[in-house]
């Protein structure tokens, strides 16, 4: 049987539907899903913020271990370099040229006529070669071009040493038959691998596909999730039902494909491919070693924090300790950072002890005993849940309630003695502090934090 090569596109077609790009986990969850899943390649969306999406390439390119990883070159020999910079570490990397071949993308987008394009796409390709021996060609919008462009185009592209050529169907309205004869006119003039990029934006994906590979496609671009995209699941189910009569397979994990994809798409956020959903200022935020103090500032300033010179000096040497054992850091991690190594202030209240009762029938209740001053302060409070009700207990004991901002708990180590972290932030007069504990405790962590950013209020106040 034929072993049709299949390239996922997940990445790009997610990317494509958010205003901002996709988290750093997300990103590293969907290729590494793809990678398990068995596709050939996993394509990158194209650099729109070189730095961080450099960062985030670099990790994804070193993760993915069976699986080509391919990104856009852009379109100029700079972008070029850049592209291969963020992939070059790759166990198979792949430079991709996305050029259009449609009068309509080619002169209103780019305001070139064909001759102009044609040689602007070996001019890319060449340079690409220089860098990478794997180089693609993908003829956005083939479907509306004319027969005698798109074949001017994917000959130079192959002239110039492209080793795969991709017929895109950008626009989504054309018919199985139109797109595999479109499929068979490429392969009579090239030589290389001819892959297809369907649209099921008229419900003809797997289809248009199907027709492609009987016309002698080599390849398809699929996507685990997506809008008007050929989903890897429904080609997967088709192929298992139909592969003996096209006499074609790929490499797909039929069994766990379906389980797999569900299980990704919870991991990442639901924002990855909800339209509707607003997206926080809080997911631009990626730091690395090279950040300087007054980004870190910036950074901090998104999550609410106005630090001085000195505790942004203290986060950023922090920062490089943490940046010795991974690539970046995003939101929460700053936040974690911020919260151990800023605005450190003197203990005003110290915890002496404390005693919490939960259950399923009752109410909380906790007794937590304070000292400020050699002053043994106790407060008792019920509460929703163990935490909530020593929350409030401390309130007792101060005597003032603030605003709590946010909460955070999370596994510093494993097992069933591991070390648990809690961030708590406090708000007082439109100003955040944040505090951390640790613990083996998971109530005692959370006090100590909820103590310790009430430490910083106290000692700003005073």
């Amino acid at each position: 049987m034929k072993k049709i090569s299949i390239a996922d596109v997940t990445l790009k077609a997610l990317s494509g539907e958010r205003e901002v790009a996709l988290l750093f986990r997300e990103k590293t969850a969907i290729a590494a899903c793809a990678d398990s899943l068995g596709a050939d390649a996993v394509e990158l969306a194209p650099i729109k913020n070189l730095r961080e999406d450099t960062i985030i390439y670099k990790t994804v390119a070193q993760n993915v271990k069976n699986a080509i990883v391919s990104v856009p070159v852009g379109f100029a020999a700079e972008d070029v370099a850049s592209a291969w910079e963020s992939i070059k570490d790759a166990a198979k990397p792949r430079l991709q040229v996305e050029l259009p071949v449609s009068t309509v993308q080619m002169e209103y987008t780019y305001h070139m006529k064909a001759d102009k394009m044609i040689a602007k796409i070996g001019e890319l390709v060449r340079t690409a070669k220089t860098y990478c021996a794997d180089v693609e060609f993908s003829a956005l919008d083939a479907t509306r071009a004319d027969k005698e462009c798109l074949v001017s185009a994917v000959t130079e592209a192959v002239s110039n040493g492209a080793t795969v050529v991709t017929v895109c169907d950008d626009a989504g309205v054309s018919l199985p038959e139109e797109i595999a004869d479109l499929v068979k006119t490429v392969k009579d003039v090239v030589d290389v691998p001819v892959y297809v990029k369907v649209s099921d934006r008229i419900s003809m994906g797997v289809a248009s596909a199907i027709a492609a590979i009987g016309k002698g496609a080599d390849g398809l671009k699929c996507a685990m999730a997506g809008k008007d995209v050929l989903l890897a699941g429904k080609f997967c189910d088709a192929m298992t039902a139909c592969s003996a009569q096209i006499g074609a397979e790929t490499n797909l994990d039929k069994t766990k494909i379906h389980s797999s994809i569900d299980e990704m798409l919870t991991k990442i956020n639901h924002e990855a491919y909800d339209d509707e959903s607003s997206v926080s200022e809080k997911k631009k935020i990626l730091l690395d070693s090279d950040s300087t103090i007054a980004q870190i500032a910036q950074a901090a300033q998104l999550l609410g924090y106005d630090l001085s010179d000195s505790d942004c000096g203290n986060v950023h040497k922090a920062l490089l300790q943490v940046c010795e054992k991974k690539d970046a850091v995003g939101a929460k991690e700053l936040e974690a950072l911020i919260a151990s190594s800023a605005m450190q202030a003197p203990s005003t209240y110290h915890l002496e002890s404390y005693t919490t009762n939960s259950s399923n029938l009752t109410s909380s209740m906790s007794q937590v005993t304070l000292k400020c001053n050699d002053e043994i302060i106790c407060g008792v409070s019920t509460g929703d849940g163990s935490i909530d009700s020593a929350f409030r207990a401390i309130e007792q004991c101060i005597g003032h309630h603030y605003e709590l901002d946010d909460f955070q708990v999370q596994s510093v180590t494993e097992g069933k003695e591991a070390l648990g972290s809690a961030i708590v932030r406090l708000r007082n007069n439109g100003k955040l502090y944040s505090g951390n504990g640790t613990s083996t405790d998971i109530v005692a962590a959370s006090i100590r934090a909820y103590i310790n950013a009430l430490n910083k209020i106290v000692f700003e106040e005073a």
